[in-house]
C-alpha cells in the first residue's frame, strides 16, 4: 500500500473534499495527519489517516479536538473512527482518552471504548464503554464505571451519567462510594463534583468504624462530612440505635440530632428513650431529648417509664445515668411518682426524686410540687426521695424520704386516712411491695386501728421520737412507737373530724399516673414541626431518547448509511427506560482495534 506524505494541509483537504464540505454547517476537519491513503475495498468512500513520527493525527469539530494514531474518515457521512491512544478535548474542562472512539459531525454523538478515562477539573471517570452527546452535553455508561474525586473518594456504579453543564453525576444501580473514613452504598446517588454534595435515593447505608447510617432519602456533604437523612433514617452506634423522621449528622463532631418520632435504644442496658427532638454526642456517650420525652427501662416482668420536659442519658454503657427535668412523672405497674427532677443511676440502682429550690421559695404551690411516690395503696411525699433497687434482680430494695416525710394510705373501709409524718422515712421492700417503714424524729401518727374481723377499734393519734410500721397485703398490721411523748386511742364518735388530718396532709390521688398514657395527660398539645424534605429525584430520563434517535434517523436517511450511529441504538428498546433496579438491556458492540 502506497502512502503520501502530507506537506500542505490545504491542498490535501481540497483533494479529498466532498461537495458539501464547505457548506454552512461545519464539518469535521483534519487539522493534521502524517499519512493519507484510500482503500476502497476495505473502507469504501473513506480516507485512512495515519500518524507520523512527529505527532498524532489531529481532528477538530466545533470546539472539540481529537487526537489518535490512526483514523478512518468518512467524508460524505461526516463520520470518523479513531484508533490507538485516542484523546478528545472539549474546551478547557473536558478531556477523554480511550483505545477506540467514533464521532459523528452530523449528530454530535461520540462513542469510546477500551480503558476510557474522562476527566474534568474536579473528578476522573473511568469505564470500559462511554457515550457522549454533545448536544445535551452528557456522558453516559451502562457497563460499570468509576469516578474518583480526591476529597470525596471513589464512586462506582453499574450505570452512570455526567451532566457537564451542571457538573453533576447521576449514579444508578449498585452504587458504592468509598472514602477512607466511610463507605456509602445506595440505589441512586446524585453527585455534584464541584461542591462534593451527594444526594441519596432509595435504601442507602453509610458505614464507618464507629457507626452505620441507614436512610431511604438523604444528603451528604463529602467535603465537610455532614449529612441530612430522611425516610426511615437510623444511625447504629456501638451500643445505641438512633432513629427519627429527620436526622442531621456531623462526623467530625461525633454529633447527630433528630426531629419527630425519635427512638434511641440502648442495646446493652435494655433501655429506650423517645421524644420528638434529640441530640446524640457519641464521644461523650450522651443523649439529650425533649418534646414528649420518655425514658423506658426494660425489665423482664415490668418496665419503668419516666417522662419529663427534657431527658438526658449520659455515661459509658457500664455506668449510664438518666436525668429528667421539669414536671417529671414515672410509672411502673406497682409504683408511680412525680417530681420536678429525677436522677437515676443504672449502675448503683439509685433513683432520686428532687425538687429544685426555685420552686419552693415563696411559692404557694410548693406543697403540691413536693416529690411524691405511690406504691400500691401508699402515698409518700418529702422534700427529696431516694429509691434504691437491685440492678441484678431489678427489684426495689428500699426508699429514703428526706425532710417533711409524709406517708398516707386509705383506711381499709375508706372511712379516713392513715397518716404518718416525721423528719425522715426509711422504707423496705419485698417483691416490690413496701413491708417495713421507719419514721425517724418528730414522728406523728393518725391510725384507724382494727381487729382481726376488720372492725374499727379506735383512732390512734400520737407523737413519738420514732415510729416503726409493719405492713402486710397493703394494710398496716403493727405500729411500734419509740419514745412516745403524747397520744391516745379515741373511739370514732369521740374523735373530731376536723382533727383527723395531720398538718401538711395533701392527698394527691388525682395526680397519680395509672398508665403510660397518664404520664402525658397534663402536657400542652403537641405541635410537631413540618419537615421540609429533600426534593424528589429527577425522573430518570433515557440517554437514548427520542430527540437523539430522531437526529440519528435524519442523519442516516440523508445518505442511507449507518455511519452516524454505528454503536448508538437506532431504535428504542422495550426496556429503554433503564429501570435503576434492573440490568440495562441496551447492547454495546465493541470495536476491535485495527
Amino acid at each position: 500500500m502506497k502512502f503520501t506524505k502530507v506537506i500542505l494541509l490545504f491542498l490535501t483537504l481540497s483533494f479529498f473534499a466532498t461537495p458539501d464540505m464547505f457548506s454552512q454547517r461545519k464539518r469535521i476537519q483534519i487539522e493534521y495527519s502524517g499519512f493519507l491513503d484510500k482503500d476502497e475495498e476495505k473502507y469504501p468512500g473513506a480516507t485512512v489517516l495515519i500518524r507520523d513520527e512527529s505527532q498524532q493525527i489531529h481532528i477538530i469539530h466545533e470546539g472539540i479536538d481529537m487526537w489518535a494514531d490512526k483514523a478512518i474518515h468518512y467524508g460524505k457521512e461526516d463520520f470518523i473512527e479513531a484508533y490507538g491512544n485516542v484523546k478528545m478535548k472539549q474546551g478547557d474542562t473536558i478531556n477523554m482518552s480511550s483505545k477506540y472512539a467514533e464521532y459523528s459531525g452530523r449528530t454530535k454523538l461520540a462513542f469510546a471504548s477500551g480503558d476510557v478515562v474522562l476527566t474534568e477539573p474536579n473528578s476522573t471517570l473511568t469505564t470500559d464503554t462511554l457515550y457522549f452527546d454533545r448536544m445535551k452535553q452528557q456522558a453516559y455508561y451502562q457497563s460499570h464505571g468509576k469516578v474518583v474525586r480526591d476529597t470525596s473518594g471513589t464512586i462506582t456504579s453499574q450505570i452512570g451519567r455526567y451532566y457537564m453543564n451542571d457538573k453533576k453525576y447521576q449514579f444508578i444501580k449498585d452504587v458504592v462510594l468509598v472514602n477512607p473514613d466511610y463507605t456509602i452504598e445506595s440505589n441512586q446517588l446524585d453527585f455534584y463534583s464541584t461542591s462534593g454534595h451527594a444526594y441519596l435515593y432509595g435504601p442507602t447505608t453509610i458505614t464507618s468504624e464507629t457507626s452505620t447510617i441507614y436512610c431511604e432519602r438523604g444528603f451528604y456533604d463529602t467535603n465537610n462530612d455532614t449529612g441530612y437523612f430522611l425516610k426511615r433514617s437510623r444511625i447504629d452506634y456501638e451500643n445505641r440505635i438512633f432513629e427519627g423522621d429527620s436526622m442531621y449528622f456531623d462526623r467530625g463532631k461525633s454529633f447527630a440530632s433528630a426531629t419527630n418520632n425519635i427512638k434511641v435504644t440502648d442495646t446493652i442496658n435494655k433501655s429506650i428513650v423517645k421524644g420528638h427532638y434529640a441530640e446524640v454526642f457519641r464521644e461523650k456517650d450522651s443523649v439529650f431529648i425533649t418534646k414528649r420525652a420518655l425514658a423506658i427501662t426494660i425489665q423482664e416482668k415490668d418496665s419503668i417509664y419516666i417522662h419529663g420536659d427534657t431527658l438526658m442519658v449520659t455515661g459509658k454503657e457500664d455506668h449510664r445515668i438518666t436525668r429528667a427535668f421539669h414536671n417529671v412523672r414515672m410509672f411502673k405497674s406497682d409504683m408511680s411518682g412525680k417530681a420536678d427532677s429525677i436522677h437515676a443511676n443504672h449502675k448503683t440502682g439509685l433513683t432520686q426524686l428532687i425538687n429544685l429550690d426555685r420552686l419552693n421559695k415563696g411559692d404557694v404551690f410548693s406543697v403540691s410540687r413536693k416529690p411524691i411516690l405511690w406504691n400500691i395503696g401508699n402515698q409518700m411525699t418529702g422534700d427529696t426521695i431516694h429509691l434504691i433497687s437491685n440492678p441484678e434482680t431489678e427489684k426495689l430494695d428500699s426508699l429514703l424520704v428526706f425532710n417533711n416525710a409524709f406517708l398516707i394510705s386509705k383506711d381499709t373501709l375508706d372511712v379516713g386516712y392513715n397518716q404518718i409524718s416525721g423528719q425522715k422515712l426509711i422504707g423496705l421492700f419485698k417483691d416490690n411491695e413496701l413491708y417495713n417503714v421507719d419514721i425517724i424524729k418528730n414522728a406523728e401518727v393518725i391510725y384507724f386501728a382494727r381487729n382481726d374481723k376488720n372492725e374499727l377499734i379506735g383512732i390512734d393519734k400520737s407523737k413519738s421520737g420514732n415510729i416503726n410500721i409493719q405492713i402486710l397485703n397493703q394494710a398496716i398490721t403493727e405500729i411500734r412507737k419509740i419514745g412516745q411523748t403524747d397520744g391516745n386511742i379515741f373511739p370514732e364518735s369521740q374523735f373530731p373530724k376536723n382533727a383527723r388530718l395531720l398538718r401538711g396532709f395533701d392527698w394527691r390521688e388525682d395526680e397519680r399516673p395509672k398508665s403510660v398514657d397518664d404520664l402525658f395527660k397534663d402536657d400542652p398539645p403537641l405541635v410537631l414541626p413540618k419537615i421540609k424534605g429533600l426534593e424528589d429525584p429527577q425522573p430518570y430520563e433515557n440517554f437514548f431518547d427520542d430527540a437523539m434517535l430522531k437526529r440519528i434517523d435524519e442523519a442516516t436517511k440523508k445518505d442511507k448509511s449507518d455511519k452516524p450511529s454505528r454503536n448508538i441504538p437506532k431504535e428504542k428498546s422495550k426496556k429503554d427506560n433503564l429501570d435503576p433496579g434492573k440490568k440495562p438491556t441496551l447492547k454495546v458492540v465493541k470495536k476491535q482495534n485495527e
